[in-house]
């Protein structure tokens, strides 16, 4: 493992044992015996504490992996990219780590791989959040007419073709190489989250410049993943005690995802932060890290 230090982050590049090289960081009290696992949102990347005076205050060590084609994580060849393999290299690392206990929480997309890592690691994430997550489109639709048609046309193909033709696809419209500052609206509510861009804007900005480092390949393999691919787990194995935070202003991705998630979830409550909307992982993670690593 090579690390360096970014200003108050420790990046990192992680080989696995089959030879493909994760990026990563960590952040936080790296001597804390209470290790948050963070996973980034789609597009995104480690390269992100929504609150870093928060982080501060709950005395947690924090560790985030670029899942493949975000950073410097490896495709493996051009796929095949899973949910479940996002959590399996999430999971060598922390053994690598000699961590044997740690909880998750995963922001938008990310909170599937949260999901994944409690379902197949039950003795090791004893708490999960899931912030601002999708239920599947075809359970409850968000992805919207014209991209559902887009994604439909590749669903014959194998996921390491339909990544590169998404990837192409992106590319026409997108840039092949966007900065992090276009890649804002992804993950924003207009209206909900105006304010909060004054607040995190430049720490946003630089997860999402590491998350293009490749291009729009991540955004590509994270899409495929978990719209043309089975999730790879079952939601009925998760017995973490699980807290599902979603913004009350966020018309995409509310409170009936939220719901979706609950019925599943053995031990899943629900709280909807009013007016929020798809940023509101930044306001409410003091309210996230109280969840993952209750005060004794």
């Amino acid at each position: 493992m090579l690390g360096f230090h970014n200003g108050v982050m420790d990046t990192f590049r992680f080989t696995l044992a089959s030879g493909r090289v994760v990026g990563g960081a960590e952040f936080g009290n790296r001597s804390s015996s209470d290790v948050v696992v963070l996973c980034h949102p789609a597009p995104g990347s480690s390269l992100f504490d929504p609150d870093p005076d928060a982080t501060t205050a709950a005395n947690v060590r924090v560790i985030a992996l670029d899942r493949p084609g975000y950073g410097p994580s490896q495709l493996d060849g051009g796929g095949p990219v899973s949910v479940r393999r996002a959590a399996e290299d999430v999971a060598e690392y922390l053994d690598e780590q000699g961590i044997t206990t740690a909880s998750a929480v995963g922001w938008s997309a990310g909170g599937r791989v949260a999901l994944a890592l409690a379902a197949a690691q039950p003795e090791v994430v004893c708490r999960v959040a899931v912030v601002a997550t999708p239920a599947p489109d075809s359970e409850v639709p968000w992805v919207g007419d014209d991209n559902r048609a887009v994604l439909e046309s590749f669903r014959s193909m194998s996921s390491a073709d339909a990544t590169a033709a998404l990837t192409a696809f992106i590319d026409e419209y997108r840039g092949a190489k966007p900065t992090g500052a276009a890649l804002l609206a992804d993950l924003t509510t207009p209206g909900a989250d105006g304010p909060l861009l004054m607040r995190a804007r430049d720490r946003l900005i630089d997860m999402l410049d590491r998350a293009a480092e490749q291009g729009n390949v991540g955004m590509a393999a994270d899409m495929v993943s978990y719209t043309l691919m089975d999730l790879g787990f079952e939601l009925d194995r998760v017995r973490a005690k699980t807290l599902l935070l979603y913004g009350g202003g966020d018309p995409a991705v509310g409170e009936r995802h939220a719901t979706w998630h609950e019925q599943r979830i053995a031990n899943a409550r629900i709280e909807v932060v009013a007016g929020a909307g798809h940023l509101v992982v930044v306001p409410s993670w003091h309210r996230v890290l109280a969840h993952l690593v209750p005060p004794e």
